[in-house]
């Protein structure tokens, strides 16, 4: 009896010591789980989507996040949550990311692309944001009789000529711009040229999202992109303003590694700044910020920079250069439309630029359609004949060697300039246009295409 009354206490004393010994490692286990990585403020830049049980826990933590913040009401804890549910899941091996590399055409860093985050919807902004863009109205009030009024009503109904193959997606939506990202990769472009307002300030149809660029930034570097910044005309936008906010872009995201610089000819590793609609502000103000003598001058200091000035008039050449831009790109993928955009003018313009030592930025596009918000503009709708449009384009555009070549655009969806996958969509009211006979992904393969050519024929002009 005596035993086994110290036989069983000896087991009830090694269960507590094993029970014990379990809680104490499952508390270390949960610790770990909570701690974050110690990198920058960017975070991770690796794995999301890699891993799909991984990808699968973003969406739901986005999803019980978002439906909580829609509660508070709170947009920039919203965008901060986001931010930091993508730093902490970006992780994965350098094997995953190595086999990732191998499958994706090199980016070619000459080729950039127009990208625009402005895009919202209820699960992740509480409400849609521009795929319900108003109809614009015709500046003649007895024209704009004569076409519909209001605007339009997502899901079905959205403010584009084509449907997205993603739906009317969220831009502040992880997995959507993981897939935006591998899709411009796939096409072999370098770098994505972001549509930015100063914070606290958006387009009259959208919010603002520079909060947003970290997120943007961190999955561009995933895929080896860079990003760059295309300036949108702003309230009272001018030389002062002009300089902390490029002052402010650098200082708080010009340390990240998916921050574009551009090599120039003297050596020199210099951001680069497109600046949308410049003609609507005088030389004279440009010329402050943009010329050494200038009063706001931004020369010869830590911020300085290449500013690219938008074209559209034969006369906008001289005004560029007499304001101290170091080069000019023409934006509109409706040749015909402007002076700029009209590829027979594109080889005056380069000589242009070469004998003044400005960059020459040709913007090629895939076709154009914007009826869905400008029910009046079919005469500069411009088919896309299959992709023969959008080939026509950048073969021009290689006739007069740039150094760069920009594209209209990855997904500016209300003027049908995209290039991101669509799909064949019929509803009550809309059957929308799409890519058939191809495939959604046939104007990143034609881009690929396109940087391949291009590469192999600079190395020709180069010899």
């Amino acid at each position: 009896i005596l035993n086994y009354d110290i036989m069983a206490r000896f087991r009830r004393r090694t269960c507590i010591i094993l029970l014990l010994f379990i809680l104490f490692i499952c508390s270390i286990m949960m610790a770990l789980k909570t701690l974050r990585p110690d990198r920058a403020g960017f975070g991770d830049p690796f794995g999301l989507g890699l891993l799909p049980e991984l990808q699968q826990q973003t969406v739901l933590l986005d999803s019980k996040q978002n439906s909580l913040n829609r509660a508070q009401g709170d947009t920039v804890t919203r965008v901060s949550n986001l931010h930091s549910i993508a730093v902490n899941t970006m992780k994965a091996s350098m094997s995953s990311v190595k086999k990732l590399e191998e499958e994706l055409s090199s980016p070619n860093y000459n080729f950039h692309i127009f990208y625009y985050t402005w895009y919202g919807n209820p699960q992740f902004d509480g409400k849609y944001i521009h795929w319900n863009h108003p109809l614009l109205p015709h500046w003649d009030p007895k024209i704009a009789n004569n076409y519909p009024k209001g605007r339009h009503n997502p899901p079905e109904d959205i403010g584009a000529n084509f449907y997205p193959e993603l739906g009317s997606y969220s831009s502040k939506d992880p997995t959507v711009i993981e897939a935006h990202m591998k899709q411009m990769r796939s096409a072999s472009t370098g770098v994505i040229v972001l549509s930015w307002y100063p914070p606290g300030m958006a387009d009259e149809n959208g919010e603002p999202t520079d909060d947003l660029v970290p997120v943007v930034l961190d999955y561009a570097h995933k895929y080896n992109l860079k990003v760059t910044f295309h300036i949108e005309p702003y309230k009272d936008r001018d030389d002062r303003s002009m300089y902390h906010n490029v002052k402010y872009i650098i200082d708080k995201y010009g340390s990240h590694p998916a921050f574009y610089r551009h090599k120039t000819s003297t050596g020199r590793l210099l951001p680069m700044f497109y600046v949308y609609d410049s003609y609507v502000t005088i030389p004279e103000i440009w010329a402050n910020l943009l010329t050494v003598s200038g009063s706001q001058s931004i020369r010869n200091t830590p911020y300085d920079a290449l500013f690219i000035a938008l074209l559209v008039e034969e006369r906008h050449k001289h005004d560029i250069h007499r304001s101290g831009f170091d080069g000019m790109y023409t934006y509109f993928a409706t040749n015909g439309f402007s002076y700029g955009s009209s590829h027979h003018n594109w080889a005056s313009l380069k000589a242009f630029c070469d004998s003044n030592n400005l960059m020459f930025i040709p913007s090629v596009g895939p076709g154009y359609i914007d009826t869905s918000i400008r029910p009046w503009n079919n005469h500069n709708t411009r088919n896309r004949v299959n992709g023969k449009y959008y080939e026509t384009a950048f073969s021009a555009a290689l006739l007069v060697r740039p150094e760069i070549i920009s594209i209209t655009s990855f997904n500016e969806w209300h003027e049908g300039t995209q290039i991101e996958k669509a799909v064949p969509k019929r509803t009550g009211q809309v059957v929308y246009l799409d890519y058939k006979p191809h495939k959604p992904n046939v104007y990143l393969e034609l881009t690929q295409k396109w940087s391949e050519k291009y590469r192999k024929e600079q190395e020709q002009w180069l010899m």
